[in-house]
């Protein structure tokens, strides 16, 4: 084969190899970039930086998303400045405030307030050129105006208002217009370049941004009012808010100011799930803290609408009333008020009744009879010491007179005496007990001594024989598993707290009742 009929099929002159005469004339080679396709191995984009810093882009991330945002929230607070750039859509779905300011109607009632004060906005970028040789006025400048953007911007800050005693809200202002025209683009401060980054950094900060919400590293900010918005808008993007996982005291006042600021924006909806899942990690403390405060948390709950911490906060409010009304009346909604009212007037139903029942208890003799001081004095006898025991411990007793004719006021020691000597809730699980708890040997052994009568009866001998003492405390034993089964209904608990082993106090538990029952239909919100 010749030179010739090899040049003829146009192959890469380094893949054949002859000899090339001196005189020849020199052929004609191919561009570089189309001798490169065959040559080089392979191809690096020149836009993509191995380093991380080569090529800027905007952030397009929470809480700055330069690229698709178009709601710019500027918080101040104390000398420190918070700045977002979010989407309208997120915001309007999760807050009702939003929705309302961000809709085409509230936009031309701002815009046509912004047209008569400042006048007509440009529409976009005007431009100084020439027309070409073919137009009318060949060689005469022109203006031209840019097509407008389609891309509406919104931007709020907060408003401390005029007075030291209001509360700072957002406000909608206008939004800023660059001097080219159009929306000004939004840069978050820039994070300090370094020179020294190598390529593996820039991977795995492009990884980093790929992660869930969870894992992105946030530092919470120092002001309470920033912190609170932070949480609110974080929450709107499905992140988790900052708030405190280890001391419950600082995670409920965290939770209760990031309720009231959700309420004010019309996000409880939204909010509220994250609070009710934030609070229910800590179990047992968490029981324990609304047991010392169930007003407090009552409130809290009903803005959270976590059934299981209004519900927990609820019994307890209800087995106390009217201890924390003073706490609740005028701070709570009035259907919950209503609430705490009929639950609180069902339970006080239900121990009137328990009592009657205690009272109208009897024993019967081996006929079927009702013991009475004529057929069966000794059961008699233990009835009529069981109901004497209930009264001095359902009723308060008569008060004492007066001591000086003078004196108007009762004494401090009348005071008490005036009070049950045990609570409502003490008294009904003694009764549970069905033990030694009241009543015990001893006692029974006093009051027999005590009773002449019986002395009397037993032959004459004013000393009691050991046999009736037994049968004595065999029917007073029956009279109380007779009272357990009454006061059983009363000792349901519906409390997530262990009574036995986390009610503060001692062993007997609380001192009320804890038997109050909500119902899907008692929830206020629903």
């Amino acid at each position: 084969m010749t030179q010739k009929s090899l040049s003829t099929y146009d192959l890469p002159s380094h893949m054949v190899s002859y000899p090339q005469p001196a005189d020849h004339t020199l052929t004609t080679r191919r561009p570089a970039s189309v001798t490169s396709r065959s040559t080089t191995t392979r191809r690096h984009r020149s836009s993509r930086s191995q380093t991380g810093g080569a090529s800027f882009r905007p952030q397009n991330e929470f809480p700055h998303f330069a690229q698709t945002g178009d709601v710019e929230i500027v918080i101040n607070a104390d000398g420190q400045e918070k700045r977002y750039m979010l989407h309208r859509l997120i915001l309007a779905q999760c807050s009702g405030f939003f929705e309302a300011s961000t809709s085409e109607d509230w936009s031309r009632a701002q815009a046509q307030g912004v047209t008569s004060t400042v006048g007509p906005p440009s529409s976009g970028l005007a431009k100084i050129g020439e027309d070409d040789e073919y137009g009318p006025e060949a060689g005469r400048p022109t203006l031209r105006v840019a097509a407008p953007r389609d891309r509406h911007r919104w931007r709020y800050e907060l408003d401390w208002g005029n007075k030291d005693d209001e509360l700072p809200l957002l406000v909608q202002k206008p939004a800023t217009s660059s001097l080219f025209g159009g929306d000004q683009t939004y840069r978050p401060p820039a994070a300090p370049s370094k020179s020294t980054t190598t390529a593996s950094n820039g991977f795995f900060r492009s990884f980093t941004a790929m992660q869930s919400a969870a894992h992105i590293p946030h530092q919470a900010p120092d002001n309470d009012l920033i912190r609170d918005y932070d949480n609110l808008f974080r929450v709107f993007y499905n992140y988790p808010p900052n708030l405190d996982p280890l001391n419950i005291a600082e995670s409920y006042i965290q939770c209760k100011s990031l309720l009231n600021l959700a309420d004010i924006y019309d996000a409880l909806e939204v909010v509220g799930p994250r609070i009710d899942h934030h609070l229910l990690q800590f179990q047992s403390r968490l029981w324990k803290q609304i047991a010392k405060y169930p007003p407090s948390y009552l409130k809290l709950g009903y803005l959270a609408r976590s059934r299981v911490i209004f519900s927990e906060a609820l019994i307890h409010v209800v087995g106390q009333w009217p201890a924390g009304s003073n706490q609740l009346r005028n701070h709570v909604p009035e259907a919950v008020f209503d609430l705490i009212e009929d639950k609180a007037e069902e339970l006080a139903e239900r121990q009137l009744k328990t009592e009657g029942k205690l009272f109208r208890l009897t024993l019967t003799t081996p006929r079927g009879e009702r013991v009475t001081p004529t057929n069966s004095y000794l059961e008699w006898l233990a009835l009529s010491l069981f109901r004497q025991w209930v009264i001095e411990n359902t009723s308060p007793p008569p008060p004492l007179p007066p001591k000086t004719p003078n004196a108007n006021q009762p004494s401090p020691r009348t005071q008490q005496q005036n009070k049950p000597s045990v609570s409502p809730g003490h008294l009904y699980r003694l009764l549970y007990s069905a033990g030694p708890a009241y009543l015990p040997h001893d006692e029974l052994k006093r009051f027999l001594k005590s009773s002449k009568a019986f002395g009397a009866e037993s032959g004459g001998n004013p000393e009691y024989r050991r046999d009736e003492l037994k049968k004595f405390e065999r029917r007073m034993d029956e009279v109380k598993l007779m009272a357990k089964e009454i006061v059983r209904p009363l000792m349901k608990s519906y409390l997530e707290l262990d009574l036995g082993r986390d009610s503060p106090g001692t062993g007997m538990g609380l001192g009320y009742l804890t038997c109050t029952r909500l119902e899907d239909a008692d929830f206020p919100w629903d």
